[in-house]
């Protein structure tokens, strides 16, 4: 093929690059809604003290899994100290923004970049993460500890509250769990629930933080994933050089590179590359139902000769009608077994994946679907992507960050907001703490019920003025996750 020349002349790649470095890159302090950096204006000048907290004020799921704080506090306050480059492109940015010079802290920032080497001057407190929570127990609790930077807890709300997103993803992802796991008491063998939900979700995220933060939250509850950059997140925030594993799969590029006429000389090619193991192929490209007859027809011997599954993906239609077409046809070339529980079980050289259409409205259905007509629930895996990774929302579990204590002119003050056109949007008020009651139940104590109790707080601080507390490793985060069926 021949090139096209441009009329154009070529850009000059260094020039670009030199004018992008002389914006400094951003910091924490970048991250905030825009009326945040005015709110210093705002507050009583007598203020000395200020409390906020972080919980699920309800929503879709019961309780949450908390996940994702550590990343943040490494990430950002901890790996993006504010420089007095950041804080000179803010004031600039600032002038610009608001139309009036002088909007932006210098004072304070001054203090933080001089006395706290630019990482924020807060404490925060938190429960563990892998922690089952119930809704309206805070997660976090944030707190100054500068009285002339009291403003600052609430200017990282907009930060802090982006653990909305990986602790929803885990919460979610461990509620499909659960889905699965009943299945599969019923007609199969629970100790296969870990590869059993896995992550396809890396394409449909709308960034690679996305991505890594999501596919990370997944990888709590399972160990499959097509997500790498979930991995290295895992690796480098919280000590786990391998957190997820995938196989050997094609996609309907693989398929189709031969045409319809060619589809099953590449079934024969990727048999013969892959001898043993796991193996995935994509049966829909053209017939699905054909595709199987051919697998337990053309291909049986070497399939049951193989050491190793062949795991067969539909993609297409309703997975209801689908499956149990797919297993039906199977069943008539390859010899079906029942299994304790009185449920037929494909050879274990050959299995299914449901990647398409799968969130947590679609799973149980297709599992009940399944075991109506004797199907164990061993027979399948799913994948999920954007249901897993996009159907979600700071609502999803109505997450929000609120003040509820501070000290104003040497006086505590309750802190909250009771709407009375939004009874839901109360928040707690005074000093709070989270204790397990002699019930077992976790619980949240405030005001002087918080001040008078002995109970252990189950907050630790994880975080105190550019300090990381407490690290936690992916392991010990997936023990406190675990179904006591796990354990």
């Amino acid at each position: 093929m021949h090139s096209v020349k441009s009329s154009r002349d070529p850009l000059d790649i260094e020039t670009i690059l030199a004018e992008l470095n002389k914006i400094p890159a951003p910091s924490w302090a970048d991250i905030t809604d825009s009326y945040k950096l005015t709110h210093y204006l705002l507050y009583p000048e007598a203020t000395s003290f200020m409390q906020s907290h972080f919980e699920s004020r309800g929503g879709r799921f019961p309780e949450v899994l908390h996940f994702g704080l550590q990343y943040f506090i490494i990430e950002y306050f901890l790996g993006r100290p504010v420089t007095y480059d950041n804080m000179d492109y803010l004031v600039e940015s600032c002038h610009l923004h608001f139309g009036k010079p002088d909007i932006f802290n210098r004072d304070a920032f001054k203090i933080i970049i001089e006395e706290y080497d630019g990482r924020p001057p807060v404490r925060i407190r938190a429960l563990p993460e892998g922690m089952i929570v119930p809704r309206r127990v805070p997660l976090s609790i944030v707190e100054s500890i500068d009285e002339r930077l009291i403003a600052l807890v609430n200017y990282i709300e907009t930060l802090l509250v982006q653990v909305w997103y990986p602790t929803t993803v885990a919460s979610q992802s461990r509620y499909q769990k659960g889905q699965i796991l009943d299945r599969l008491k019923t007609s199969g063998t629970p100790a296969d629930i870990f590869f059993k939900l896995h992550d396809f979700g890396c394409r449909g995220v709308t960034c690679p933080e996305q991505a890594a933060l999501g596919g990370a939250a997944h990888l709590v509850n399972f160990m499959g994933t097509d997500t790498v950059p979930a991995l290295r997140l895992l690796h480098r925030y919280y000590g786990e050089r391998m957190a997820g594993f995938s196989i050997v799969a094609t996609e309907h590029s693989v398929m189709a590179l031969e045409g319809e006429e060619g589809e099953f000389t590449q079934v024969q090619r990727v048999l013969d590359r892959n001898p043993t193991g796991l193996v995935a192929i994509v049966g829909d490209t053209y017939d699905i139902y054909n595709f199987c007859t051919q697998i337990g027809t053309r291909f049986k011997d070497r399939i049951l000769g193989r050491d190793g599954t062949l795991v067969i993906r539909p993609d297409s239609g309703d997975p209801r009608e689908t499956l149990i077409k797919v297993l039906d046809i199977l069943e008539a070339h390859f010899q079906v077994t029942t299994n304790k529980k009185g449920y037929k079980v494909l050879p274990s050289q050959l299995r299914l994946i449901q990647g398409d259409g799968i969130d947590v409205n679609t799973l149980d259905p297709i599992l009940g679907t399944l075991e109506k007509n004797g199907w164990s629930a061993d027979n399948l895996a799913f994948g999920s992507g954007g249901g897993l990774l996009m159907k979600v929302n700071r609502d999803t579990n109505e997450f929000a960050f609120k003040a509820n204590a501070s000290i104003v002119a040497g006086k505590p003050i309750s802190v909250y907001k009771d709407p009375i056109t939004g009874p839901g949007k109360r928040s707690k008020r005074g000093p709070l703490k989270v204790i397990r009651s002699p019930e077992g139940k976790v619980i949240t104590l405030t005001g002087n019920a918080a001040l008078n109790d002995t109970h252990p707080d189950l907050m630790r601080v994880v975080y105190d003025a550019g300090e990381l507390k407490v690290f936690d490793t992916l392991e010990t985060i997936r023990a406190r996750a675990a179904f006591v069926e796990e354990g």
